[in-house]
């Protein structure tokens, strides 16, 4: 079992690094980069949901912080996979419940599914796209109250976590 989790522990952080690397390709205007992006995505993805099988959600106490963050980035990227999307939303929910997961990281992972899904966020945390040098998030759920249920799970308020994408 320790080889096992060793090993792991290595190919999350492995498949976070290629996704990092292949990211840059995810909006590409050369459609093979963009195929090659959504064929390793969906390939995580698939691996995601065997490791899920095996372990449940893999969390930093069984991986490392690393890998732990690593599954979350994959989870986070399988777009094209509700059923894994909302798998891991499902299990990592557990997770933050038992004080093994980070509420931040499931709120992220949390507006990604509903925006999947065609619904509101909760965070505001998924942008949609950039308008006039501003970026546009996605409609977000009672968005006066956005920046409290922000607080709440330790993520900046809306306008400073904007600021980062800012093109000015």
């Amino acid at each position: 079992m320790i080889h096992d989790v060793a090993a792991l522990t290595a190919e999350l952080t492995d498949m976070a690094a290629a996704d990092q690397r292949s990211a840059v390709h995810a909006n590409s205007d050369e459609p093979a980069e963009q195929l090659a992006w959504r064929r390793l995505t969906a390939r995580h993805g698939d691996r995601l949901n065997e490791i899920m099988d095996e372990y449940g959600w893999p969390t930093a106490e069984l991986v490392g912080e690393e890998a732990a963050r690593a599954a979350w980035l994959i989870a986070q990227h399988a777009d094209r996979q509700l059923d894994v999307q909302r798998r891991a939303l499902r299990l990592m929910r557990q997770a933050v419940s038992a004080g093994s997961a980070g509420p931040r990281e499931l709120a992220f992972l949390c507006d990604r599914t509903l925006v999947n899904e065609g619904r509101e966020q909760v965070y505001g945390t998924q942008i949609a796209g950039v308008k006039d040098g501003a970026p546009v998030p996605w409609p977000c759920e009672d968005p006066e109250r956005m920046d409290e249920r922000r607080a709440e799970v330790g993520i900046e308020p809306f306008d400073e976590y904007v600021a980062q994408f800012s093109l000015a």
